[in-house]
């Protein structure tokens, strides 16, 4: 099991799991999840951060929520899977270890099911995960916290979006610091 550390810009990946216009409407804390994931992606074009998109099913489910396609950066991957594990769906997977990324930032739904697996999956290779426990969300809240919890003692880091933008940036000055510091105002 991977050991907690600071999150390096060089070395991280972030990873937004299914946040489909179908799909957010049903999740408790829907909100929260789509300002968060969207602060995310925004950051992930600030920082120069691969960020790769997953949408389950998106015939049936509907594509990645608007909000998050309007400011996502143009090298995005978004990939289609029908596998709740990320990891299980073979273009995902090969995107993700391709990415050589050690620490992966995950967002998305539901923190229960898809994002569970995915964080399992990911952290039973040796690869540091953190959780935005601000930007995941379940259809019952329950759901939720049961997911955190188990994830958690399974050695997940358990972050939050500023938390997280923080550690990526270092240092209180500069753009990067300035176009952060509005983000999450």
């Amino acid at each position: 099991m991977p050991h907690e550390s600071i999150l390096r810009r060089k070395d991280t990946l972030f990873l937004i799991i299914d946040i489909q216009e179908r799909l957010l409407p049903a999740v408790s804390e829907s909100d929260n999840v789509l300002k968060y994931s969207t602060i995310l992606t925004k950051a992930a074009e600030i920082f120069n951060i691969p960020l790769i998109i997953s949408e389950q099913y998106p015939k049936g489910l509907g594509s990645t929520i608007k909000n998050i396609l309007d400011v996502m950066p143009k090298n995005t991957q978004i990939i289609e899977k029908t596998t709740f594990s990320c990891m299980q769906t073979e273009a995902l997977s090969k995107a993700i270890k391709a990415s050589m990324a050690s620490q992966i930032v995950i967002c998305g739904i539901e923190s229960h099911i898809c994002v569970a697996q995915t964080a399992l999956d990911i952290a039973s290779t040796g690869t540091q995960v953190h959780i935005l426990s601000d930007a995941v969300s379940s259809r019952k809240k329950p759901n939720k916290e049961n997911a955190l919890s188990r994830l958690s003692r399974a050695g997940i880091v358990i972050n939050n979006t500023e938390s997280a933008l923080f550690e990526l940036i270092v240092e209180a000055k500069g753009d990067e610091f300035k176009a952060i510091s509005k983000l999450i105002k």
